[in-house]
């Protein structure tokens, strides 16, 4: 592990010759009481890291500490913690205080998404559980390390998109599940195409974009401007880089698509079954992309080597009227699970329910088994995300991909996007 500060490589570098695992993982099974009460500190609380969902404490896990470079956010989430809970939490300004603390069990990272990877594997070696916000990564390389760094310490990983697992699916109108089910029974035929259009939610956040004529502005007081950017390239400082637009540049994110994407996608991965694959093509329509601004885009087709396809429709390519959402040699599922297949739900109710999924993520720490979203699968959906992006970057209209190598065929441009070099000062 390399990164900016000596005095946390020499401390990282001992703790790593060991699988450390958090305070109360010290049975000699491995297990933590049920009775035991965890802990979890969040690193980045400008946005969903301070929302009603994440920003909590129970009997089940207390929330003992955050972490952020801006001192405003720093505070306002300081200020929401005593009323909410009545305690002063521990506040860190640098993310490898907030890891090594001995009395944080959960790292939940919180941050943009060019910060996820380095955070996730720096908390897996020093015996911290992650819960990450989406997209899991910005690259695919990065989700690599994650990968390797979950399995090498031993950690429980959980991807904060959820509905492979429950909800209502978006603007769908049906859950998973019945879609999964569907699927298996083989009564669609195969392969199938998935479009994801306006009709299911898709086009909400479609004009998250960047701006292509920023200027230089003062760094405010309150903001670490460098450890903000971190791994990322030095920019200057505009306030359309940071906090809230952020997504809008390569560097830190890839728009609307990225933000949402892995929503949507992940699910799909999981009903198609190709939780352990990726597609071996993408094909891109739109418009020529700024190197550093994201744009927006027209249409993404992915397909598989059995040719299944999804297709994610954007600007100008908004299906109109009655679009099915899944389509097959023998029937079709619209919004709504509307289904051309007569009498599909009794039909269905022959068939087994999909295997249950562990989506109890405490109970998962407890008793060290993987969650139903952790960093495999997590990893494969945002897959799909970035082959995209680095087809978009590179205003490439088609790229080939080998899911067993995770690396585009005949593209060294593209390859070069993959494993991202970071900026001097940190790496993994």
């Amino acid at each position: 592990m390399k990164t900016n500060r000596r005095t946390f490589l020499k401390t990282m570098g001992t703790i790593g010759l060991f699988s450390i695992v958090p305070r109360k993982v010290l049975g000699g099974n491995g297990f933590i009481s049920p009775s035991d009460q965890l802990t979890k500190g969040i690193i980045g609380v400008g946005g969903i890291g301070k929302s009603s969902y994440h920003f909590t404490s129970s009997e089940a896990c207390r929330l003992v500490s955050v972490c952020d470079v801006d001192q405003k956010h720093l505070q306002q989430a300081v200020d929401l913690g005593k009323k909410k809970f009545g305690t002063t939490l521990t506040t860190y300004h640098d993310f490898r205080d907030l890891i090594r603390d001995p009395n944080v069990d959960i790292v939940h990272i919180a941050t943009p998404p060019h910060w996820h990877a380095l955070m996730a594997v720096e908390a897996a070696r020093a015996g911290k559980d992650v819960w990450c916000e989406k997209p899991m990564t910005r690259t695919i390389g990065e989700g690599r390390k994650v990968v390797e760094a979950m399995q090498r310490y031993n950690r429980i990983f959980r991807l904060n998109t959820w509905f492979r697992f429950t909800d209502t699916f978006y603007g769908l109108g049906t859950t998973v599940q019945p879609l999964k089910k569907l699927v298996e029974s083989g009564m669609l035929g195969w392969p199938l195409k998935v479009v994801v259009s306006g009709a299911t939610g898709f086009t909400w956040k479609f004009y998250w974009v960047g701006k292509d004529n920023l200027q230089p502005q003062p760094v405010p007081q309150e903001l670490d401007y460098d450890m903000w950017l971190g791994p990322a390239p030095f920019k200057p400082y505009n306030a359309h880089r940071v906090h809230q637009t952020f997504r809008g540049y390569w560097d830190y994110d890839g728009g609307g698509l990225t933000d949402m994407g892995q929503h949507y996608l992940d699910p799909i991965q999981y009903f198609l079954g190709k939780d352990n694959t990726s597609p071996v093509k993408v094909e891109v329509d739109a418009p020529q992309q700024h190197y550093d601004a994201v744009g927006i885009w027209r249409k993404i087709t992915y397909t598989y080597a059995d040719g299944c396809q999804i297709v994610l429709e954007g600007e100008g390519y908004e299906s109109k009227g009655k679009v099915p959402y899944i389509e097959g040699p023998k029937g079709k599922v619209y919004k709504g699970f509307e289904c051309t297949i007569p009498d599909v739900m009794n039909k269905l109710a022959e068939f087994p329910d999909p295997e249950p999924q562990n989506t109890d993520f405490l109970d998962c720490i407890r008793t060290r088994k993987k969650f139903a979203l952790n960093e495999l699968n997590g990893h494969h959906s945002c897959t799909l995300v970035n082959m995209a992006t680095v087809a978009l970057r590179l205003n490439r209209k088609e790229l080939a991909f080998d899911p067993k190598t995770q690396l585009f065929i005949g593209d060294d441009a593209a390859n070069a996007l993959v494993n991202q070099p970071m900026r001097k000062g940190w790496n993994f």
